[in-house]
């Protein structure tokens, strides 16, 4: 068997839809033995078999979860952090539900993860951990992300301290900051306008190259940061954004 991330398990969260089954489907052409998880388990079962492949659900938010989910599989090599949520809303017009949710999912939720992952990472000297950040948060400002941009500026200063602290470990930590996607999130955004078709003029409107861009080549770049192929790289947030934050 041979293929980039050949020997290795990788674990993706939010792997039922959008960014991370791109990057779960992406792993497994490349030979990675896959633990995908979500809590939509039922639709992880409808599009992930296979002997290499298991299925759990899991809320990145319950530390507990997380943790057991961690012990069923202790011999991780890659994470890929994908699980994350998008409020709307300015400082005022936000609720501060809205800006505690994107914390915990968006955050807290990655600190779970590499908190239950990282010691067994530290044991073998060896791992990647890749977490899909946004270019809404240190990098540019969106209108109306006042929430999800102060979370995802989080992302990023987590990873960067991560990466430093472990750096003697063997332990590589990584961001991605993606522009506007084509997801079934970004649908779900679009649908909420009443206007699809406007909603979707204006996100690309946004977009230097004329268009979003997509799942697959997100994942692209997660399996670059998963591979041996960037094993110098540590505490970088590679920004995929077709231009939108120049």
């Amino acid at each position: 068997m041979s293929g980039r991330l050949a020997g290795k398990t990788c674990l993706v969260t939010g792997a039922a839809q959008g960014i991370g089954r791109a990057v779960a489907e992406a792993f497994r052409r490349e030979c990675a033995a896959l633990v995908v998880t979500d809590l939509a388990v039922d639709k992880l079962d409808a599009i992930f078999s296979g002997p290499d492949i298991r299925t759990a659900r899991m809320d990145v938010t319950d530390a507990a979860e997380v943790e057991a989910v961690a012990a069923a599989n202790p011999a991780v090599d890659v994470l890929v952090n994908c699980a994350g949520w998008v409020a709307t809303g300015t400082i005022l017009t936000g609720s501060p539900a809205d800006l505690g949710r994107s914390f915990d999912i968006n955050v807290v939720s990655m600190t779970n993860t590499i908190r239950a992952f990282l010691p067994a990472m530290r044991e073998r000297r060896a791992g990647s951990i890749v977490n899909i950040a946004s270019v809404a948060s240190t990098v540019m400002a969106a209108p109306d992300r006042f929430a999800y941009a102060t979370s995802k500026a989080a992302v990023i200063g987590l990873t960067m301290s991560v990466a430093r602290d472990f750096v003697g470990d063997g332990i590589r930590c990584n961001a991605i900051s993606p522009g506007t996607v084509d997801s079934p999130s970004l649908g779900d955004r679009m649908a909420a306008t009443g206007d699809v078709a406007a909603a979707r003029a204006a996100f690309i409107a946004r977009q230097p190259m004329g268009r979003l861009g997509t799942p697959e080549e997100i994942a692209a770049v997660a399996l670059l940061l998963a591979s041996d192929e960037a094993t110098f790289m540590t505490g970088a947030n590679l920004i995929i954004d077709g231009g939108m934050s120049l």
